[in-house]
């Protein structure tokens, strides 16, 4: 068995590959990438029954990674540059040889893969830490899963000006659903509902459309969304309307939150990609 753990600050994903196949995902968080990293590990072990002589090499990747200085548990570790993983998982889950992967973490990473050929392209500071941010000032919460919740009761209509709002027609390859400006209708006594579902709206929407820009001048019309956001139901309802808008597809495969694990575990068999 490969180990791949993608370390965040505070929050670590462990999976675990089977003859190139992904086994059991779990998250783990903690106050800090060690005790998150450390503790991820000891349970992926336990959960699954699997012993240290079963692993052949741990593969370390994220923000985190760089505080692990040594093999983790004594099992042959390596690190794997976090963009590289986000290819590899992606690419592996989504069945796509050429795409735009969508990293949406707490900022938002765009990694250009095409076949065996991956590069940052770039990304915004908009992901979770901004929808997180933005609801505790607004909503005094940073739970994601409150802040879906309400925006599921919530009316995005009620804070966005749509084209049809300024327009008696539809504009040149924009039609009147589509969104004029984010926010420029919210009231002072706006319902939290409606907030929850306008903060949400305003990450998911910003993240689609920097992809698509992203994406000008490579001939490139698929995007990979990955990451904790690609979760949320919202994604059902941005990413389809922005695919009839930029003539784009956006694919979120199976195991989106888990892929950069995923990538990193499958890096291990490519050795050059490793570091």
């Amino acid at each position: 068995m490969i180990i791949g753990i993608d370390v965040g600050i505070s929050t670590t994903k462990i999976v675990g590959l089977i003859d190139n196949k992904p086994s059991a995902p779990i998250r783990i968080s903690a106050v800090d990438p060690i005790t998150s990293l450390y503790g991820a590990f000891g349970k992926y072990l336990h959960d699954n029954d699997i012993e240290l002589n079963d692993v052949e090499h741990v593969m370390l990747t994220g923000v985190g990674a760089a505080y692990v200085k040594n093999d983790v548990y004594g099992v042959p570790t390596s690190r794997c540059d976090e963009f590289i993983a986000d290819a590899l998982g992606a690419r592996y889950e989504s069945h796509i040889d050429h795409a735009i992967v969508v990293s949406m973490g707490t900022g938002t990473s765009f990694v250009m893969c095409n076949g065996s050929d991956i590069k940052h392209i770039g990304g915004i500071g908009i992901g979770g830490g901004t929808l997180q941010g933005l609801s505790r000032i607004m909503l005094n919460t940073s739970d994601i899963k409150q802040i879906s919740a309400l925006a599921m009761q919530g009316n995005i209509k009620h804070m966005n000006l749509l084209i049809g709002d300024i327009s008696a027609q539809p504009l040149p390859g924009l039609p009147m659903e589509a969104t004029a400006s984010i926010f420029a209708r919210a009231k002072n006594d706006a319902e939290r509902e409606d907030i929850a579902a306008g903060i949400i709206g305003l990450v998911l929407q910003t993240i689609g459309s920097a992809a698509v820009l992203a994406a000008q001048g490579t001939g490139c019309r698929d995007m990979v969304l990955i990451g904790n956001l690609s979760l949320l139901p919202q994604c059902k309802e941005v990413f389809p309307a922005l695919e009839k808008l930029y003539n784009v597809r956006f694919h979120i495969p199976k195991y989106s939150q888990f892929c950069t694990a995923i990538g990193a575990a499958l890096a291990y068999k490519q050795q050059d990609l490793t570091k």
